[in-house]
């Protein structure tokens, strides 16, 4: 009988760090293990390594190969030594609002479409790079290298190498890599930064970026959320709905999208392909804050977001509680409309949060479908796919079928699956039995159909939009 290979996949997201030890043939989960990453929108990426060390102290010594998925756009400025000159500007920092509004109107949404396949907006690097250059020179000036937050870990990972590395899919959610034509646009990255710092060599989706302090190849890594489409073996039509930190709704396409709106993103995947996807700032935090004011546990909240009415008494949250980017709406803040003392109940605060937070993400999947992609099935994931309420009502205010996949660290999984990918040397990844947990489909369009347009006027009414 041959010995079991065995392979690592990290998930470094914005509250934690994940890792997940895998049989390579199989995708059979045989350990996990997770470290808390601190709070904010600006962290000291050390804690990231102590955390990744933390999962693993022994350097994932007993895995023929290992790969780091990471939250996205996070800007990881480096100086000539190799240290950090400032702290990582994450992708829900909204500060450089004012630098992406700027780039939008210097070259036009639809030349950014078109040529870069995003539109900026604050999340991607290339507005942070720009706040840098404009609120700290003299930092902007030290940094000599620009990374993103798996490309760092994968560089310590790796021994920190003269030539760091990322991938296809991070490299696309910066704002200087042109997805169309698979190259970096240093010109960009001269104009908004005065300079070009060393940029990470762009691997394939099954290179490697070269071997750990225990020996274990290292792949190429990829952002979270391609991370996720390739632990979750994504098929056509199908979406993935995520609800976690942030929400994102996203899929694997042969085609690129352009879309000058700025509502999808044209990012790459981790297999060669394409990535649309739509991202918003608020997702599971809606559901916790809304806990959070009623003073109970979540399970509670979950009980009650159950209990009442299906429409949540007439009441609407628009929940952009720290602001939003799908819409973009940096500086708004959260807005409850339709109170009266008779709806003013627990029951209907508790469901008119997780009605929000649906209300938002099926906007972002029709932002999608309007690019002319099949969303028939949608594949709910994440924390907040957690509670009955929000599962229950997902295939109404979605309007799509729903299968919730039995609950895993998809992201983390991906990484694995790319991990075993890289070690295989084949040309396409394994390929991993999917389990699913539940399914279901609309059965009630016509209350669904009232709660979004409450949800439309309300936007309208707030933001004319």
């Amino acid at each position: 009988m041959n010995p079991r290979v065995v392979v690592s996949g990290i998930d470094s997201s914005t509250q934690s760090c994940k890792a997940l030890t895998v049989d390579a043939e199989t995708g059979e989960i045989l350990a996990r293990a997770s470290a808390a990453h601190p709070d904010g929108t600006a962290v000291d990426v050390r804690h990231w390594w102590q955390a990744l060390q933390d999962c693993s102290p022994d350097g994932f010594s007993a895995s023929a190969a290992v790969s780091v998925s990471a939250q996205q756009h996070g800007l990881v400025a480096l100086g000539a030594d190799g240290k950090p000159v400032y702290d990582a500007l994450l992708w829900n920092d909204t500060r450089s609002a004012p630098q992406a509004a700027h780039l939008r109107e210097q070259f036009g949404a639809e030349w950014w479409a078109e040529q870069i396949g995003v539109v900026p907006v604050p999340s991607f690097t290339i507005t942070k790079l720009a706040w840098l250059a404009q609120h700290e020179p003299a930092t902007a000036d030290r940094t000599a290298t620009i990374l993103l937050p798996h490309d760092w870990l994968t560089w310590k990972l790796a021994g920190m190498p003269e030539s760091p590395t990322t991938d296809r899919s991070d490299a696309s959610g910066t704002g200087y890599f042109s997805v169309p034509e698979n190259r970096y646009r240093t010109d960009l990255v001269q104009e908004v930064f005065g300079k070009v710092p060393k940029l990470p060599k762009v691997l394939a989706a099954n290179e490697t970026a070269g071997r750990t302090a225990t020996g274990a190849l290292l792949a190429a890594g990829c952002g979270d959320n391609a991370g996720a489409a390739l632990g979750l073996g994504l098929q056509p039509g199908e979406v993935a709905v995520s609800i976690g930190t942030s929400g994102t709704v996203f899929t694997s396409t042969p085609q690129p999208v352009a879309d000058a709106s700025g509502a999808v993103a044209g990012f790459a995947d981790a297999t060669g392909q394409n990535l649309p996807l739509l991202a918003t700032i608020n997702a599971a935090r809606i559901l916790s804050g809304t806990a959070q004011l009623l003073g109970v546990d979540l399970p509670e909240f979950d009980r009650l977001a159950g209990a009442g009415p299906l429409d949540a008494g007439g009441l609407t949250l628009v929940p952009y509680f720290d602001g939003e980017r799908t819409p973009n709406l940096p500086d708004a803040h959260g807005t409850l409309l339709g109170m009266s003392r008779a709806n003013l109940t627990p029951e209907n605060l508790a469901r008119t949060a997780v009605l929000g937070l649906l209300c938002m993400l099926a906007d972002a999947l029709d932002s999608l479908r309007s690019q002319g992609i099949a969303a028939n099935r949608v594949l709910l994931i994440g924390g907040g796919s957690k509670a009955a309420s929000v599962r229950n009502a997902a295939a109404d205010i979605l309007a799509a079928e729903i299968l919730v996949p039995e609950p895993e660290e998809y992201v983390a999984l991906g990484a694995a699956r790319q991990a075993a990918w890289a070690l295989s040397g084949d040309p396409e990844p394994p390929q991993w039995e999917r389990r699913i947990s539940t399914s279901s489909e609309p059965t009630h369009p016509e209350w669904a159909t009232e709660v979004r347009g409450r949800f439309a006027r309300a936007k309208e009414l707030l933001y004319g939009i």
